[in-house]
């Protein structure tokens, strides 16, 4: 059974603006993981939405406690798809994002919507849910603590790099104060999930060599 992760979040600019900003958020200085993009699909539909497909290419260092449990040979990149669909009769933009690279031993889908705020129609609502998982035998408690781990920092960099392009869209100089105070409590997060993640993978490692 994988893990399960669920959290709403809002970005103080309209829809319009943020759909832009999405085609335009990378790079930023939140976004080092993120070598490359590459639209490899897009379409108007008869319906005038706007369906793309994109590869990305991001870094993908796995943790010292997991490397020796990996081959020598594993690629550092990851390859992941990203497939959108945006409808500006209904004002919404869906995203449903998953990897392609090492899904065995680890699998992270992400579904988003992005919708006009009901309380405050200047804002725009980003509903977000995901699924980590694998098929790591012995191991797979552990990888998906620690692809929860990374996910909830994945989450905190994502939306201060929107911000950050959102700013810049607007002229104004980006708060870097603020970004770094949310990047912290990430880490200490993560932190915290990896320790949980290692105590699982010995306790894995040790019922292997009884078995």
């Amino acid at each position: 059974m994988g893990k399960y992760f669920a959290c709403v979040d809002h970005l103080k600019s309209s829809w319009d603006q943020v759909c832009i900003a999405f085609w335009e958020r990378y790079p930023n200085p939140y976004s080092n993981h993120v070598l490359t993009e590459d639209i490899i699909f897009r379409e108007v539909t008869p319906g005038n939405c706007l369906v793309s497909r994109r590869l990305l290419t991001k870094t993908n260092r796995a943790p010292r406690w997991m490397e020796k449990y990996l081959p020598v040979t594993m690629a550092r990149h990851a390859y992941i798809i990203e497939d959108s669909i945006v409808d500006p009769q209904n004002r919404t933009m869906t995203t449903l994002t998953w990897n392609i690279s090492h899904a065995r031993m680890m699998s992270v889908e992400e579904r988003c919507e992005y919708r006009i705020n009901p309380d405050n129609t200047s804002w725009t609502e980003i509903n977000r849910e995901a699924w980590i998982s694998s098929n790591l035998y012995g191991l797979s408690r552990a990888i998906q603590e620690f692809g929860l781990a990374r996910f909830k920092t994945s989450v905190a960099k994502t939306m201060k790099g929107f911000e950050y392009v959102l700013a810049k869209m607007q002229g104004e100089t980006p708060s870097r104060t603020l970004a770094e105070h949310a990047t912290e409590r990430a880490r200490v997060t993560a932190l915290a999930a990896k320790e949980k993640a290692k105590d699982l993978a010995s306790q894995a490692h040790k019922k292997q060599q009884y078995v």
